[in-house]
């Protein structure tokens, strides 16, 4: 259980943090979008990691305890807001596609925390509007508490390149391959290959954040080729590899 500081207010501002540069675990009493402007940020929680590149945001409900940290230079985006402000519904963090105007109005509202002129209040109520349109992202890594599960992801989290199948996987740590396929589903919510292909993504994103090749970071994540790669990168990000690293 991560262990955590009481924050009463998540503030509202921006910052920039260093490759590798952490916000240890803390709680907020309110509301908090979090958004990286440049480089990738990954927020932890007790139920595991999410990821949010340009292109997407991360919902952080009140209460939540959670930690951050960068990858790449990170152009951190915070905006705290009032538990009445839920558009969502959101009881857990959640990733959220982030649209051109939505991203203008998070880099608009996190521009002067002080600010609290009328124009800026019907800039936050338009965010909302835009939070309530955007779709979600399962961009995320559950943590295992199975310790069976557990081991086999630690493996993977070791070498994003383990090719082995789960039943090889699972006479490695003790477990048969039937018996982990149900794990995976209960423990975590998606199958081995889903989990697998998530974390190599989310190593992935933290590669072109620094600024690694497309061919280079296909092959140390695991894929069979790049335009594997390419296609699965596009399907979970709505963009190449290769235009991600270029914005």
């Amino acid at each position: 259980m991560l262990e955590s500081r009481h924050k009463p207010q998540a503030p509202t501002g921006a910052q920039l943090l260093a490759s590798g540069e952490r916000i240890d675990a803390h709680h907020h009493d309110n509301h908090q979008i979090v958004y990286a402007g440049s480089g990738v940020l990954a927020v932890t929680t007790a139920a595991g990691t999410w990821v949010a590149p340009g292109t997407r945001a991360i919902w952080v409900p009140a209460g939540c305890v959670h930690a951050h940290r960068a990858r790449g230079a990170l152009e951190l985006h915070l905006l705290g807001l009032p538990t009445s402000a839920n558009p969502l519904g959101l009881a857990s963090p959640t990733v959220l596609a982030v649209s051109p105007l939505l991203r203008e109005l998070i880099l608009a509202c996190t521009h002067d925390p002080d600010d609290d002129r009328p124009e800026r209040r019907r800039l936050q109520a338009v965010l909302l509007d835009q939070l309530r349109a955007s779709p979600q992202q399962p961009i995320q890594l559950p943590a295992p508490t199975d310790p069976r599960v557990r081991a086999v992801c630690d493996l993977l989290r070791d070498d994003p390149t383990e090719g082995r199948t789960l039943a090889e996987l699972g006479r490695h740590v003790g477990a048969g391959e039937r018996t982990l396929s149900r794990l995976f589903r209960l423990d975590l919510g998606m199958t081995f290959p889903q989990w697998r292909t998530q974390l190599r993504l989310y190593h992935a994103l933290h590669l072109l954040a620094d600024d690694e090749q497309v061919t280079t970071v296909a092959h140390r994540c695991g894929w069979s080729s790049t335009s594997a790669f390419i296609d699965a990168f596009r399907q979970a990000f709505g963009e190449t590899p290769g235009t991600y690293r270029r914005r």
